[in-house]
């Protein structure tokens, strides 16, 4: 396989060899006309020949016919012959010939000579320039994502109709995809944490991200043609079209009958926990109701498609519905998460509490036979405690170990610990508080403290990153037509670090979340003149249901569906939807 590093190097273009093919054509055909004219041209000595004298003697009757025919050509004395009009021609011909081609060379080298006072023509074969390089592959992210996203999206109808062994070969080419988008991005997070101070290991980089999003694409489109085959929504099958139609249909249902009750749900969270607490979920029960407006008029369209014996605009219609009904269905998914994870939260908070104290009062142990160490007789010997190791301060040559705090720092950290956990249960006793932003809390400031990582402040930190994390996804993926390459970075490194380093992995996750809703603040309305509320359709196109207008579409008509696969398949659907 290619070297991920060199994917996507610009191919040299050999320089043009048309003018020199013409030049030489040129001269080829005044040589041909020079050889068919000249034997044709007869040329007149001003010396008469003299008649044949009557002394001279007869021909020998033997003599043979050479000596007579070239006798005959030879010219007289002082006569001018073909051959000595050729070779002047030769030269003169020779000469232009040289002529022209020089008169070429120095054309070809005023157009791209590069001293100053001239201008100068950018070479065919340069490379893109570094911002360049860095537009693209921010550009490949975002693309690369949505192609990753999109595939697993239409996994799901795929699977809930014809059974999870039938589409298992495309999930795991969802998979290998999004393993190499995941390498993509952690590129992506070192670029932007520190990129190298050498330009030439800064295209490396950049290259690379570049590279991994192709290679991500390229094993969406493999499996892509035999995807559509599988689903039979392709090449006018009209049977696979309306089974799919039927089974959209009924999810539809299933998910106006759900936004009733969702809607109950988060006035219900904001009585039992607080106002602030459906912050996350605000609007995504309306906008749950917008994604199945939208998809009323495609299921309508389809149906009406199928009827009229159109099953490829049938076929169009419904991956458009399928994608308003998976977004609707994440919008939900959003809101049972959230109710889900503050009861578990509540629940864990007791114990959470419980073990931070521990946690707290062994780091004041530690601390205080650290104390004791160095006051009994001075010795710089190493004291370890609970998984700390401490020396006094000043001692030359000791090397801690895993971790190093002075006795002072932690007693500080302990200090600050039992202030938060006094807060926590003076919020927790006095009313109405979001337990999930409890446990954060009391993870961050004891977490540090503690000598291990079982029990319940690191499963607390767990629960915590977990929640911080789908909910940035989930946002990210309804709307995906507005949100950029940094807030999909920060939240694909969030995903990465959510076991190893929870805490890391919920900073990241919660600040992806703010760089989404950065970026569709800054979107405004995708379709021109505030059109397409009514009907869901600026929705569909910000969530990326339906690609956006073309630039230079002056209708501001929709794209298509995007469907399953990469560059080449995933937007392969050209007709307009509409």
């Amino acid at each position: 396989m290619t070297s991920s590093l060199i994917r996507g190097r610009p191919r040299r273009r050999a320089p043009s060899l048309v003018p020199a093919r013409l030049l030489h054509t040129v001269l080829g055909g005044l040589a041909g006309v020079v050889w068919l004219v000249l034997p044709g041209v007869t040329f007149h000595s001003a010396t008469p020949v003299p008649p044949p004298s009557a002394t001279a003697p007869a021909p020998d009757p033997g003599a043979t016919a050479a000596p007579a025919a070239t006798a005959r050509s030879a010219p007289a004395s002082g006569g001018t012959s073909t051959a000595d009009l050729v070779l002047p021609l030769v030269v003169v011909v020779a000469a232009l010939a040289f002529g022209g081609y020089g008169y070429v060379r120095r054309t070809r080298r005023a157009r791209t000579r590069t001293t100053p006072g001239r201008a100068t023509a950018p070479a065919a074969d340069a490379p893109p320039s570094l911002p360049e390089t860095d537009d693209r592959a921010r550009a490949l992210l975002v693309a690369a994502d949505d192609w990753v996203r999109v595939s697993r999206e239409e996994l799901g109808p795929a699977e809930a109709r014809l059974g999870a062994a039938a589409v298992a070969p495309y999930a795991r080419a969802v998979r290998e995809a999004a393993t190499e988008l995941s390498d993509a991005f952690r590129l992506r997070q070192r670029y932007d944490e520190g990129p190298p101070a050498d330009h030439d290991e800064r295209r490396q980089w950049l290259a690379g991200i570049v590279g991994r999003c192709e290679e991500a694409g390229w094993r969406l489109d493999a499996d892509a043609d035999s995807f559509d085959q599988l689903r039979g929504l392709e090449r006018g099958s009209a049977p696979g079209v309306v089974d799919a139609l039927v089974a959209a249909e009924t999810r539809f249902r299933e998910l106006g009958a759900r936004t009733r009750r969702m809607a109950t749900l988060v006035a219900g969270l904001g009585e039992r926990y607080g106002p602030a607490v459906t912050d996350s979920v605000t609007g995504s029960v309306e906008q749950a109701k917008d994604r199945l407006v939208f998809t009323t008029f495609r299921l309508n369209e389809a149906r009406q498609a199928a009827d009229r014996g159109e099953p490829d605009v049938a076929a169009r219609q419904l991956r458009a519905a399928e994608g308003g009904i998976a977004q609707a269905a994440a919008f939900l998914d959003g809101v049972e998460r959230l109710a889900a994870d503050l009861e578990s939260a509540e629940r864990l908070l007791p114990a959470t509490l419980s073990g931070a104290e521990a946690e707290i009062a062994g780091a004041r142990e530690t601390a205080r036979d650290h104390a004791a160490a160095v006051r009994g007789d001075g010795a710089e010997r190493p004291v370890t405690a609970r998984g700390h190791r401490f020396v006094r301060p000043g001692a030359s040559g000791a090397r801690p170990a895993e971790p190093l705090l002075p006795a002072d720092m932690l007693l500080a950290q302990a200090d600050v610990a039992d202030a938060v956990l006094a807060a926590v249960r003076t919020e927790a006793t006095a009313g109405p508080s979001d337990p999930v932003d409890a446990l954060r809390r009391v993870a961050s400031a004891v977490l540090p403290l503690a000598a291990g990582r079982a029990g319940a402040v690191p499963f607390a930190a767990s629960l915590v990153a977990a929640h911080s994390t789908a909910d940035a996804d989930t946002f990210i993926g309804t709307h995906r037509g507005a949100v950029g390459s940094e807030a999909r970075t920060r939240l694909s490194e969030a995903r990465r670090l959510r076991d190893a380093d929870p805490l890391a992995a919920d900073a990241l996750a919660v600040r992806a979340r703010e760089l989404a809703e950065r970026d569709v603040r800054g979107h405004g309305n995708p379709l021109n003149g505030g059109s397409g509320h009514e009907s869901g359709l600026a929705g569909a196109v910000l969530g990326g249901v339906l690609l956006p207008p073309s630039d230079g579409d002056p209708q501001g008509a929709v794209g298509p569906p995007p469907s399953f696969g990469g560059p080449r398949t995933g937007r392969r659907l050209a007709a307009d939807p509409g």
